[in-house]
C-alpha cells in the first residue's frame, strides 16, 4: 500500500474527512495499483500516481473557436462538425470502458475511423500475435509462480513503477521464494536499482543497443533451441552470456519474459517481440524442459488496453494505425494533459482533460469540451495491463465536470 496527496484547486474531496482513509486504484500506468490510501498528510514513492492525483481542475468552461460556451452550444456544434464529414477521425482515446463504448458507438454512426494515440506501438504487439500467436501470462501468476525473470529491452519501472514492488518482490507469493528470483536485463540504458532484490542480490545485465535486439534475440532463440553456434558474439554480447541466460531459462521451473513495445522502437522491432514468443513456445515444448515459460507484455498507458480490447469485444476487428483519409478530427483525452493532438488544418474538436492547454501557435479547437476524468472526477473502470481483469475506478473528489459518455451521448442525440 502506498498513500498520496491529493491537492485541490477549489474542489473538495468527495466524502471528505482527515480521519477517513479512503483508498483508489491508480490509472496512471497498466498497473492500476488499487492500494493507493488518498489522505491529506502523505507520500508516494510513485511520480506517476503523484502526478495523477495531484492534478487541478483547470478550464471547466467548454470553448467553441477559443470563447467560452456552454456545454450545450458545444455539444451542438460538434455535433454541426461531424454531421458536415464524410469520414471523421476519432483519435488518442485516452478513455475508460464507458468513455471507449460511447466513442465507438458515434463512430459507428457516422462512419469514424478510430485510432489510439498509442496504436503505432500497440501494433508492434498485434503484428506479433495476429501472425505467429503467443503464449502470456498475468500479474498474479509471475507474483506467484516466476523464479526467472528477463527484462528485454527495458528497465519497466520508467512505465510501470511499482512492478517489482507489488509484483516481483512481493512477500506472499504462493508457490515460490521470492526473494530467490533471478532476474536479467537485456538493453540498452537499463535502469537496474529496481531488480536488486530486498536481500541485496543484483541482476544480471546484457547491455546492448536496442536496434541490436532483433539478432541478439534470435541468437537467444537458438540456443534455447540446443543449437550450436560457430560465433562467439553478437552485436557486442558475448554468445557464452546469452547461453548463461538460455541455460536458465531452460532450467526455471517458470520462467517470464518481458517487454514493453513502445520502447522497441526502431526498424523491424516487431521481430524482437517474435523472437521472444517463439523462445516461449520452444521452451514449453521441449520434452526436456520440466518448466513452463510465458511472456508478458508491459507498459499500457492512456487507457490503450482498454480501447484495444473493448474494440475487439464491440467490433470483433483490432484497432490499428492505419492511415486513412478523414476530414475532420476529434481529439479524445480523459487521462494525460501533456499528450497532444496531432497537427491539423482539418476542423478540429477536444473531449478532454480540463487541463489541456494548446501551444502558442497550434491551431485552436474548433470546439473544446473540458471532461471529468475517470478515476479522479468520475468512476469507470480499466482493463489492466495483463487484461486478465477490469478494474474499477473510484470518483475521489467532486467536480461538475460531465464524462465523456455524457457528452458523447448528446452529441449522438443530434446527429
Amino acid at each position: 500500500m502506498i498513500n498520496t496527496t491529493l491537492w485541490q484547486n477549489n474542489i473538495s474531496m468527495k466524502n471528505a474527512n482527515t480521519s477517513q482513509t479512503i483508498f483508489a486504484t491508480c490509472p496512471a500506468c497498466g498497473l492500476l495499483c488499487d492500494d493507493i490510501d488518498i489522505s491529506q498528510q502523505s507520500t508516494n514513492t510513485c511520480a506517476k500516481s503523484v502526478a495523477f492525483f495531484e492534478q487541478k481542475t483547470a478550464e471547466t468552461t467548454p470553448q467553441i473557436a477559443g470563447k467560452p460556451a456552454t456545454l450545450a452550444q458545444a455539444v451542438a456544434k460538434t455535433a454541426e462538425i461531424i454531421n458536415k464529414a464524410k469520414q471523421p477521425l476519432f483519435t488518442g482515446l485516452s478513455t475508460d470502458v464507458a468513455g471507449f463504448r460511447a466513442i465507438f458507438n458515434l463512430a459507428q454512426k457516422t462512419n469514424g475511423y478510430l485510432t489510439h494515440a498509442n496504436a503505432a506501438s500497440s501494433q508492434r504487439n498485434l503484428n506479433v500475435l495476429q501472425s505467429t500467436g503467443w503464449q502470456t501470462t498475468t500479474l498474479t501468476e509471475v507474483k506467484n509462480r516466476a523464479d526467472v525473470i528477463v527484462c528485454i529491452g527495458t528497465d519497466i519501472v520508467s512505465h510501470n513503477p511499482r512492478f517489482f514492488e507489488r509484483i516481483v518482490w512481493h512477500k506472499d507469493a504462493m508457490f515460490v521464494d521470492s526473494q530467490a528470483r533471478e532476474v536479467i536485463y537485456i538493453g540498452e540504458n537499463c535502469d537496474v536499482s529496481a531488480g536488486i532484490s530486498p536481500k541485496g542480490r543484483p541482476p544480471s545485465l546484457l547491455a546492448c543497443r536496442a536496434v541490436d535486439l532483433p539478432e541478439i534475440t534470435l541468437v537467444l532463440r537458438a540456443l534455447v533451441a540446443g543449437k550450436k553456434l560457430k560465433v562467439t558474439e553478437v552485436a557486442g554480447v558475448k554468445v557464452s552470456e546469452l547461453q548463461t541466460v538460455a541455460d536458465k531459462l531452460k532450467q526455471a521451473k517458470y520462467a517470464v519474459l518481458t517487454w514493453v513495445a513502445k520502447d522497441l522502437d526502431f526498424q523491424h522491432a516487431e521481430l524482437t517481440i517474435q523472437n521472444i514468443t517463439e523462445m516461449i513456445a520452444i521452451l514449453n515444448q521441449s520434452p526436456s524442459n520440466s518448466g513452463r515459460a510465458a511472456g508478458l507484455s508491459l507498459g499500457s498507458s492512456d487507457g490503450d488496453t482498454t480501447a484495444n480490447y473493448a474494440n475487439t469485444w464491440l467490433s470483433g476487428l483490432a484497432l490499428n494505425d492505419e492511415a486513412v483519409p478523414h476530414d475532420a478530427v476529434v481529439w479524445v483525452n480523459s487521462f494525460n494533459s501533456n499528450k497532444h493532438a496531432p497537427e491539423t488544418n482539418l476542423p478540429f474538436i477536444v473531449l478532454g482533460n480540463s487541463n489541456i492547454t494548446f501551444e502558442a501557435g497550434a491551431k485552436i479547437p474548433d470546439v473544446f469540451v473540458p471532461i471529468a476524468t475517470p478515476g479522479l472526477d468520475c468512476s469507470g473502470a480499466l482493463f489492466r495491463v495483463d487484461s486478465s481483469v477490469v478494474l474499477p475506478l473510484k470518483q475521489v473528489r467532486e467536480t461538475s465536470l460531465p464524462t465523456l459518455a455524457e457528452v458523447v451521448n448528446e452529441i449522438e442525440k443530434l446527429i
